[in-house]
């Protein structure tokens, strides 16, 4: 995890008194501020704080230590005053997303690291496919994939999980028990991903169901969208499916059914040249997504 933010997080919650005042503050959710102060202890091999349930305050180990990296925060502050190199993190981030995991996931996990890092700019390309990464000038890309681009390096960051929905009209007065089922129905596909397979799995049991996508497209809220209006069947990732569930615009197909799950990958064309300010940008996603 990046220190100078887990060193960030671990001031404010010392003068805060309040994890929840924390994450409000720096954007965060509350399980995140609590693992930057794990890791701050861990680092340190001391206990920072007594937690109870009505309060937080400072060990005698914390107090000893909260000066210290106050005064570390501080001289990181100087230092970068006068030279481009040192603990703060600086520079331009151009990263390739998706348009769908970038409005609903990624645009609040940066939103917090740029309060985090006021000195970071973050220049976002909405596209779905991983162009040359070194022709387009991109730093990072976030992808949801089963297997990345082989050319380049790839970072699991978090898993996405996804289910089968459609509109409550379009399965209304229908028989759709078993996975052989969805091949009598329109299913809505990804243009570049199980565009006429789709494979499930409950439990050990594993099945490839051919489907028909009378409508492709790449990407997911189109598809989404499409289902509300009742196109078709789809393939949701959850991260975007829950909210319609909840209100009952969407219903879930074959729930003991599940689709492939994926993961979220950061993908980089060189280690060697990632700057510390993406790897830390990196880190700061996973922290954040698994929170």
């Amino acid at each position: 995890m990046d220190r100078l933010t887990a060193a960030k997080v671990f001031v404010d919650v010392a003068q805060s008194g309040s994890f929840t005042a924390t994450a409000d503050r720096l954007d965060m959710s509350r399980p995140m501020v609590t693992r930057y102060i794990e890791a701050m202890e861990d680092w340190l091999s001391v206990r920072l704080l007594h937690r109870t349930t009505r309060k937080v305050s400072l060990t005698t180990a914390g107090e000893s230590c909260l000066k210290q990296v106050e005064q570390w925060l501080e001289q990181a502050d100087k230092l970068t005053a006068t030279t481009d190199t040192g603990d703060e993190l600086t520079g331009t981030v151009r990263i390739a997303t998706s348009m769908s995991f970038g409005f609903s996931q990624l645009i609040p996990a940066i939103t917090a690291f740029m309060k985090l890092h006021p000195k970071v700019s973050i220049d976002i390309d909405l596209q779905d496919s991983v162009t040359d990464m070194a022709d387009s000038q991109i730093d990072l890309a976030i992808r949801i994939a089963s297997n990345p681009d082989p050319s380049l390096i790839g970072k699991p960051i978090a898993v996405c999980d996804s289910v089968i929905v459609a509109s409550p009209s379009y399965v209304e007065n229908v028989e759709l028990s078993r996975p052989e089922d969805l091949s009598r129905f329109q299913c809505l596909g990804y243009k570049n991903f199980q565009r006429h397979v789709w494979h499930l799995s409950k439990g050990d049991e594993h099945k490839a169901v051919e489907v028909h996508c009378q409508l492709t497209a790449n990407e997911a809220t189109v598809l989404l969208h499409a289902a509300l209006n009742g196109a078709g069947l789809a393939i949701q990732p959850r991260y975007l499916a829950d909210e319609y569930l909840s209100s009952g615009k969407l219903v879930q197909i074959l729930p003991e059914w599940r689709p492939q799950q994926m993961k979220v990958y950061a993908l980089y064309s060189s280690r060697k040249h990632l700057s510390r300010t993406v790897r830390c940008l990196i880190d700061f996603f996973e922290d954040y997504l698994v929170s």
